[in-house]
């Protein structure tokens, strides 16, 4: 049965499922879900989504949500290329940098919002703002969404979440040298689930970052290289986003490197 894909080119979550799918070499039905213009909040998404999220995938009659479970499902569902370790010390160590990832997925989104976003957001006006903030459920999330775009760096989450960067990529450059990846000597999910965090750290001009950790640069370099990052990674991010992204973290690097330290 096909395999039917609801996500957003950008999205770090969907980016994760997306490459799985390409590790896997599995087709699907793409559904484009425009998270900027709020269609993660559509009624009839919501009935697949609760937590008006993506990505979503459906296949044989279930739905499916939570980019790492979904990434599991794959993996279980279609067992060809294996993206789990065989041992179960090898799948312990992948799952326990999949929780890491999914702690920082939070820090990541502030980081967006407040350095890459914002400054769009609040250029455009309140119509802009209501279409990233009406919707949201979670009272909470919802408000720190609106201090991260309106606070930028000065908003109490940033400074947590550079920090937060700063320990995870500070991880990563002590247990790569064990590994030629992050859970073993084969790719797996961990990986996977990484690589659009490290990404987005690059995207925000955090680059200085990850040249300052040769393991994880070399990683990097290592994960874009693979032809996974081209068909479902780069094919799905317009360069327009990217450069934008890029001119708003190079206007604030100076900041974000003294928070850094």
């Amino acid at each position: 049965m096909t395999i039917i894909i609801h996500h957003n080119g950008p999205s770090t979550c969907s980016q994760k499922v997306r490459l799985a799918l390409a590790e896997k070499g599995l087709d699907y039905e793409s559904r484009e879900v425009n998270i900027q213009a709020g269609e993660q909040h559509d009624p009839e998404y919501v009935k697949l989504n609760p937590n008006h999220v993506v990505p979503t995938l459906e296949h044989e009659g279930g739905v499916f949500i939570e980019s790492a479970l979904i990434s599991e499902y794959l993996d279980d569902a279609f067992p060809e290329t294996p993206l789990k370790p065989a041992d179960a010390a090898g799948r312990h160590a992948m799952r326990m940098w999949t929780r890491r990832f999914d702690a920082f997925h939070s820090h990541a989104g502030a980081l967006t919002y407040a350095i890459g976003i914002g400054p769009m957001v609040l250029q455009q006006g309140p119509t802009a703002m209501a279409a990233q903030l009406e919707g949201i459920p979670d009272a909470a999330k919802r408000e720190q969404k609106r201090i991260a775009i309106e606070q930028g760096l000065t908003a109490p989450s940033v400074a947590i979440a550079i920090q937060a960067a700063v320990r995870i990529l500070d991880q990563m450059q002590v247990d790569l040298p064990a590994h030629t990846w992050l859970a073993g000597d084969d790719l797996s999910l961990a990986d996977l689930a990484g690589l659009p965090y490290v990404l987005r750290l690059d995207s925000l001009a955090m680059t200085p970052l990850l040249e300052a950790r040769p393991n994880v640069a070399d990683w990097y370099a290592r994960m874009q290289a693979r032809p996974s990052y081209q068909t479902a990674v780069a094919s799905h991010v317009p360069e327009m986003v990217i450069a934008l992204l890029r001119k708003n973290g190079e206007a604030v690097w100076a900041d974000v490197e003294t928070l850094a330290n």
